[in-house]
């Protein structure tokens, strides 16, 4: 068990992964490199459709390491849990989903957003990825609203926040830029009140 670094977090710990029956979530390591790379380089053309434009380093050991240093420190001071998701069966690493902008006080929220990579879409692991991170945002940081956002021609993922209980709140004008561009989004919600529509993850 590692010690929790969350100061809001009245338990004392958290477990060093997230897991799930089938599939584990846990923070990025400079050990992950060579698969992350390999994952990231091999989904570019798929995942670059609905991301920010990749830095032209991005994908080198350098910035990796200053990713896991940057996850580290959001991790830290609370503000974010940028999260891997692997395969409980081999350890393959295949997607991320970051839990950001959490924000306490009145607010007790956060905002999520994943990714996948190509040759693991379409198969069930976000589905059972996301429903693990619902569980441990309820139960274990105790929030009370999860937001997600997505370009609306992203079906894949409308159908899988839809599926997970997420419901349309409002249309966002140029919310994120991505490829270079001011993208609109949908904006999704999920409320702990909801939580039981959703059941339980598998865990």
């Amino acid at each position: 068990m590692a010690r929790s670094v969350f100061g809001f977090l009245s338990k004392g710990s958290i477990p060093e992964e997230i897991s799930g029956e089938h599939h584990y979530f846990r923070l990025p390591r400079n050990s992950d490199y060579r698969a992350w790379y390999a994952l990231r380089s091999d989904s570019r053309p798929f995942l670059e459709r609905w991301e920010p434009s990749w830095e032209h380093d991005g994908l080198t050991e350098s910035s990796f390491r200053a990713r896991v240093i940057r996850s580290a420190q959001e991790f830290a001071s609370g503000v974010a849990v940028p999260l891997f998701l692997f395969t409980r069966s081999d350890h393959q690493l295949i997607g991320g989903l970051t839990i950001g902008h959490i924000r306490r006080g009145a607010s007790q929220s956060c905002m999520i957003g994943y990714w996948m990579g190509e040759r693991f879409a379409g198969q069930g692991h976000m589905t059972a990825g996301l429903t693990i991170a619902i569980h441990y945002i309820f139960n274990q940081l105790a929030l009370h609203r999860i937001e997600a956002a997505c370009i609306p021609e992203n079906d894949r993922s409308i159908r899988l926040l839809e599926k997970a209980g997420f419901q349309r709140e409002g249309y966002m004008k140029e919310f994120l830029k991505i490829r270079g561009e001011w993208r609109d989004h949908v904006l999704y919600a999920l409320i702990a009140g909801n939580y039981n529509k959703i059941g339980k993850p598998d865990i």
